[in-house]
């Protein structure tokens, strides 16, 4: 699903910080070139058939063509985001060194630690940044050296964490229960995956790091917030089961695991504050 971020016409770039509890988003991509610094906790990406496992210091790059989800993450799990766009690509990346970073769905993993120093210098550069959003020419010169200084420490390190390609039958099972979240049989699935249920259960876990019913369960979450959003005529209850969940005790137990709090206290929260315009955002 293809979304269009909300950057003012002024500048090149959006700078942001994450912290869990993180409002879920579709699988989705952009025409911006994302970044993503992790400062602390745990959290898993999808980006089609590859999987990051995310830890503290450590950075990712999500080009325009890649499809991404974040799975997962921890309750003190926190992040810098930063989406830079095309026009800003083409003025900083000239040199052979940066071609890269104007390529739709370069081959390859783009997921390292850099050191903990390193992390706590591109820390002060992007909070100085976020600081900044009143001067449009102040942000995009500090988006230029912030996208410079972090792909050079990026290119520099050549620590890269350890990874998975998911087995075909997992991405099939993902793409399945991803165009229908209300399936009820898992069984079903693992036969359209290609693999018995229960060696489909065990690779999945291993893999994406939760179950099939914890994936399918996250899925029906996002389809509640999407049907429970701000001016919608619907209640909790017809939200919850329209969203697949057989009952409203079993919607309620997975939305306070997932989300870290009950529906309402979610609605009130974010009803009140901006969305974040990247990765986990509302569309």
């Amino acid at each position: 699903m293809k979304a269009v971020l909300a950057i003012p016409v002024t500048r090149q770039g959006v700078v942001s910080k994450a912290s869990a509890p993180l409002t879920m988003k579709s699988s989705h991509c952009h025409n911006e070139l994302e970044f993503n610094l992790v400062l602390r906790g745990n959290a898993g990406y999808m980006l089609e058939n590859r999987r990051y496992s995310l830890g503290p210091d450590m950075v990712v790059w999500l080009f325009p063509s890649q499809e991404h989800i974040l799975l997962e993450c921890s309750n003190d799990f926190e992040m810098w985001i930063v989406v830079f766009s095309p026009d800003l690509l083409r003025q900083v990346c000239r040199s052979p060194s940066y071609q890269i970073l104007l390529e739709g769905n370069p081959p390859g993993y783009f997921c390292k630690r850099i050191a903990s120093a390193q992390t706590a210098e591109l820390d002060r550069v992007l909070a100085n940044l976020a600081g900044s959003e009143t001067d449009s020419v102040l942000m995009n010169t500090g988006l230029a050296y912030g996208l410079a200084l972090a792909w050079s420490m990026y290119s520099a390190t050549s620590e890269i964490p350890p990874n998975a390609d998911l087995h075909r039958a997992v991405e099939n099972a993902v793409y399945l229960l991803k165009k229908n979240p209300l399936i009820a049989n898992l069984e079903t699935v693992a036969s359209r995956a290609g693999l018995s249920p229960g060696r489909l259960s065990r690779l999945f876990k291993q893999q994406m790091g939760m179950s099939m019913v914890q994936f399918r369960n996250r899925l029906r979450i996002e389809r509640f917030l999407r049907l429970y959003q701000k001016g919608r005529r619907i209640n909790i209850m017809q939200a919850a089961l329209e969203a697949g969940f057989g009952s409203y005790p079993q919607f309620h137990r997975e939305f306070v695991r997932i989300m870290g709090c009950n529906p309402a206290a979610y609605r009130r929260q974010n009803l009140s504050r901006p969305a974040v315009p990247v990765g986990m955002g509302p569309e």
